[in-house]
C-alpha cells in the first residue's frame, strides 16, 4: 500500500478545497495518507469537512514547537545533521521551517512514510525540503498560480524546490510549460494533473430566472478581476439591464469594491455575500444564470491558473465567462462551453453577459456543454488515479 504524508500550509481552508477533495479521494482509493498542517484553518465552521479533519496533525505554535526540538535534540531523537542545522540557522529568516521538518521528520520515521507530498511550493514545501535533507523521505510538490509565476524570495528558493523535488505536479498546460521552460533541469519532473471534481456534487443550473443572477466566487485579491465585473455591471444598470449579481467570498479586497458599489449605484444589483459552505455554493449556482469570473494578471505576474471554481460552475452546466488569462482556456472553450474576453475589458465583458443573459437558449448550450466537458477532463476518480501513478513513481 503506497503510504504518503500529504503537508500543507493550512488545512482545510476555505479557498483551498481541490486539496481536500484530493485527500478524500486518495484515501477512497485505497491511499494511506496521513496529514500534517502547519496552521489551523481559519474558516472551518463554514465548511462540509468530515471525519476526515480528526485525522488531521497540526504543529504545535512556536514556543512548544521549538521546545520539543530542543528536547529531541538532548536525547538524540535527531539526526546529528538536523541538530547541527538547526543550531547554525539560528533565527535566520524561515527558522521555523527546519524546526517544523524536525517535528514531522520525527514522525514520519516512526510511521514508514516514504513520501511526502506539499500542495503549493511554499511554506509546506520548503518544509518538506527540510524533511528530504534530514531524514531522507522524499518530497513531490504541486504547484499552483502565485507559488510559481510571483514567487516570494527565500534562501530555499523555487529552483532549490524544484531541483530536489522528486516529481512536480501542476493543475495545467499552461503552467506545466511555465516550469519547464523556465526550470529546464527540473523540465523531465513536470506532470501536469487537473484538479479534480465529484460531479454528482452539483445540480445542473435551471438558467431561467428572472431577473437573471450573474454569480461570481473567489477571494476578493486583485488577480480575480472582480473591479471588472463591478465596471461592467455598472454598464450592464446604464444600459437599462434587469440583472442580480452576487460575489461570493472574502479578502483585503472588500473595503475597495463595496466603495465602487456604492460610487457606480450599484447596491440593489450587486452583492458581496462573503464566503459560504460548499454546499451554500453549489445551491447558488443551480439557481444561477451565468457564471463570470474576469482574471487579470497582478502588476507583480500574480495570477490565476486554473481556478476550480470555473470547474464547479462548468459541473453545475452553467455557462462560463472569464478571460484568456493562464490555463482558463484549457478549461472555457470560446463559443462552445462559454466566452472568453481580454482581461482589464469592462466594454468586452458586459457585452458577454448581455449576450448571454438575453440568450437563455445560447447560454443552456453552453451550460450542458461545459457540464460535458467538466465531466470529461475533471473527474476526481481518473485524475487522483493518474496522482497515484505519480506518487508511486516518481
Amino acid at each position: 500500500m503506497l503510504r504518503v504524508a500529504y503537508l500543507f500550509e493550512r488545512f482545510p481552508s476555505f479557498s483551498q478545497t481541490f486539496c481536500y477533495r484530493e485527500v478524500a479521494e486518495l484515501i477512497r482509493q485505497g491511499v494511506d495518507v496521513r496529514v500534517f498542517s502547519i496552521r489551523r484553518p481559519m474558516d472551518e465552521s463554514r465548511q462540509d469537512w468530515d471525519d476526515l479533519v480528526k485525522e488531521i496533525t497540526y504543529l504545535p505554535e512556536e514556543s512548544v514547537l521549538l521546545s520539543e526540538i530542543t528536547q529531541l535534540t538532548r536525547s538524540g531523537k535527531l539526526p546529528p545533521d538536523a541538530s547541527e542545522a538547526i543550531q547554525n540557522w539560528g533565527r535566520r529568516t524561515d527558522f521555523l521551517r527546519l524546526a517544523q521538518a524536525a517535528f514531522v521528520g520525527t514522525r514520519l520515521r516512526e510511521q514508514g512514510v516514504d513520501r511526502v507530498h506539499a500542495h503549493f511550493a511554499g511554506m509546506a514545501a520548503r518544509t518538506a525540503y527540510w524533511i528530504r535533507e534530514f531524514f531522507g523521505i522524499d518530497y513531490s510538490l504541486t504547484a499552483h498560480a502565485n507559488d510559481i509565476f510571483a514567487p516570494r524570495d527565500f534562501e530555499i528558493s523555487l529552483s532549490m524546490l524544484l531541483e530536489r523535488a522528486v516529481a512536480i505536479v501542476t493543475e495545467s498546460d499552461f503552467s506545466a510549460n511555465y516550469v519547464r521552460e523556465r526550470f529546464p533541469a527540473a523540465a523531465a519532473k513536470v506532470h501536469r494533473v487537473y484538479n479534480g471534481l465529484d460531479l454528482r456534487r452539483f445540480q445542473p443550473a435551471a438558467i431561467g430566472s428572472d431577473p437573471p443572477r450573474i454569480i461570481s466566487v473567489g477571494r476578493l485579491i486583485e488577480k480575480k478581476g472582480f473591479r471588472t465585473l463591478i465596471a461592467a455591471c455598472a454598464r450592464l444598470r446604464r444600459a437599462g439591464r434587469a440583472f442580480h449579481c452576487e460575489i461570493i467570498g472574502e479578502g483585503p479586497l472588500l473595503g475597495d469594491l463595496s466603495a465602487k458599489i456604492l460610487a457606480n449605484q450599484l447596491e440593489d444589483h450587486v452583492k458581496l455575500v462573503g464566503p459560504l459552505s460548499q454546499s451554500e455554493i453549489a445551491g447558488r449556482f443551480a439557481g444561477a444564470t451565468v457564471f463570470v469570473l474576469p482574471c487579470t494578471t497582478e502588476p507583480g505576474g500574480g495570477m490565476d491558473n486554473l481556478p476550480t471554481v470555473i470547474m464547479e460552475a462548468m459541473a453545475s452546466g452553467l455557462p462560463v465567462i472569464s478571460t484568456t488569462t493562464a490555463g482558463v482556456p484549457e478549461m472555457v472553450d470560446a463559443g462552445e462551453t462559454g466566452l472568453l474576453v481580454p482581461p482589464d475589458d469592462p466594454s468586452a465583458l458586459a457585452e458577454a453577459i448581455t449576450t448571454l443573459i438575453s440568450q437563455p437558449k445560447e447560454a443552456r448550450r453552453l451550460g450542458a456543454r461545459g457540464r460535458e466537458r467538466a465531466a470529461e477532463k475533471f473527474s476526481i476518480e481518473t485524475n487522483v488515479k493518474a496522482l497515484v501513478e505519480i506518487l508511486q513513481g516518481g
